[in-house]
């Protein structure tokens, strides 16, 4: 991690650490406008950035294309409808072993992992979206 967080990045997790939803940097930008604070789209994507590459901040995309940013510290891993978008967490690691090994065979240093699954969400499937 950088000696010292820029106030940008400070504010950037702040916002991420108060809540475990994932925000989109737009989401991210309009949630500081309400909290009085003054920053540009372009300066929270560097910091996402920056966050990112100390392994403070993980990111993922949906279906739709949109990047969600959130804590590195919660691994996160879902089922995604290919159809509907919706998103439904997964409740296990079934890779977190996976994760020790490499750590310690490839001596490689994880920050964060992400699993995603894609398919049809049982709505879905019931109204033969794809049909």
């Amino acid at each position: 991690m950088p000696e010292k967080l820029t106030p940008h990045q400070r504010r950037v997790l702040e916002v991420l650490f108060s809540t475990p939803q994932e925000f989109s940097a737009q989401d991210l930008h309009q949630e500081l406008k309400k909290q009085q604070q003054r920053v540009g789209l372009a300066t929270i994507y560097r910091a996402l950035k920056v966050l990112q590459q100390h392994g403070k901040v993980q990111t993922r995309t949906l279906t739709n294309g949109e990047a969600v940013y959130s804590i590195a510290s919660a691994h996160r891993h879902h089922l995604t409808c290919v159809n509907c978008g919706t998103s439904m967490p997964l409740l296990n690691c079934p890779v977190h072993e996976l994760e020790q090994e490499l750590a310690q065979t490839q001596k490689f240093q994880v920050f964060y992992h992400t699993l995603e699954f894609f398919g049809l969400c049982q709505n879905c499937a019931e109204v033969g979206a794809l049909a």
